[in-house]
């Protein structure tokens, strides 16, 4: 993608790499995205870090319109074919114009030259205007999950329900890849789970990436002495403030398991383990599927109040020319 590129469409939307001195216009229409709701956008917090740390696999862009910046986008390299669009955000003065297409396009044309053959990006259940433009825009539903919050705990007490002294904790990456390979959380999530490398994203969860984990946070499997039964990893553990101070939180990038006993075993183990990185909370993703969200609630363990859903976009084309035929 050229440092500045008109629209396909003519609409006078130029799209362009992101430069240091955009963030105020950046900042100044991100401030407040969610005005009706309790949340806040955390991308004036991030975007100079983004510009500041684009290389060749992150691309910050704008979009202007006759100079003014009216859009933003992220896209990232998560692995060899695979790319995480995110922070897509137009100015409400220009809205309705074209401009989040135009980002889109512009982020998907840099994903595709990276050498992606797909794009991902999470959007919030009840965003509604966010899905509706993305469905627009090529993206078809991939996924969808939910954050349980076991409490840390040294003991893993937090987790209601008796002990199955037949299971056991292991940290083996293989026996926690050989429960994920054939699990039904793996096809509920379509094979996906959170990145090691950048926050808040989803890509294809090998066996290389259990491993790297072992060596640098933490995976944690349940195994009895047949077979495995359960299988999670940390991510990373992150600072944020509350209205009592900063608090640390640890997240795990997917918690799977077998049934009732070994979701006990499994997230008594992430309980014990925040606990050891000194975490006061935890946030960890399941599919949003009737049985764990409901054994999550059997253990007495904190749930999110709804999913996130999961979009991708094919970048090959092949899919577009199927329709076609």
């Amino acid at each position: 993608m050229s440092d500045a590129a008109p629209d396909a469409a003519g609409s006078g939307i130029e799209v362009r790499q992101a430069r240091p001195s955009d963030e105020d216009a950046v900042v100044a229409f991100t401030e407040d995205t969610w005005s009706d709701r309790d949340a806040g956008d955390y991308l004036p917090g991030v975007f100079g870090e983004w510009v500041r740390t684009d290389g060749d696999d992150q691309r910050t862009v704008v979009a202007t319109v006759d100079g003014e910046v009216a859009g933003v986008g992220q896209g990232v390299l998560l692995s060899d074919t695979e790319a995480w669009a995110q922070g897509l955000r137009v100015d409400p003065e220009h809205r309705g114009r074209g401009v989040s297409a135009a980002v889109t396009r512009g982020v998907f044309d840099w994903a595709r030259e990276r050498g992606a053959t797909v794009i991902r990006a999470m959007v919030f259940s009840w965003n509604v205007a966010g899905l509706g433009q993305a469905r627009a825009m090529g993206y078809d539903p991939a996924t969808e999950f939910r954050w349980v919050h076991p409490e840390p705990d040294p003991e893993g007490l937090s987790v209601a329900f008796a002990e199955d002294d037949a299971l056991e904790i292991t940290d083996d990456p293989d026996v926690a890849y050989r429960f994920w390979a054939d699990s039904a959380a793996r096809e509920g999530l379509r094979g996906l789970a959170l990145s090691l490398d950048e926050s808040w994203a989803l890509s294809e969860l090998a066996p290389g990436i259990l491993r790297r984990a072992a060596d640098e946070t933490r995976v944690l499997a349940v195994e009895s002495p047949r077979e495995a039964r359960g299988c999670a990893y940390r991510t990373r553990t992150f600072e944020r403030d509350g209205e009592d101070g900063p608090t640390t939180h640890a997240e795990y990038g997917v918690a799977a398991w077998a049934d009732l006993p070994a979701a006990r075993a499994l997230l008594s183990g992430i309980a014990r383990d925040a606990a050891e990185v000194g975490a006061d909370r935890t946030r960890v993703l399941v599919p949003e599927d009737p049985r764990p969200v409901s054994d999550a609630a059997r253990l007495r363990v904190e749930l999110s109040d709804g999913p996130d859903f999961v979009l991708a976009a094919d970048l090959t084309g092949r899919r577009a020319a199927a329709r076609n035929r």
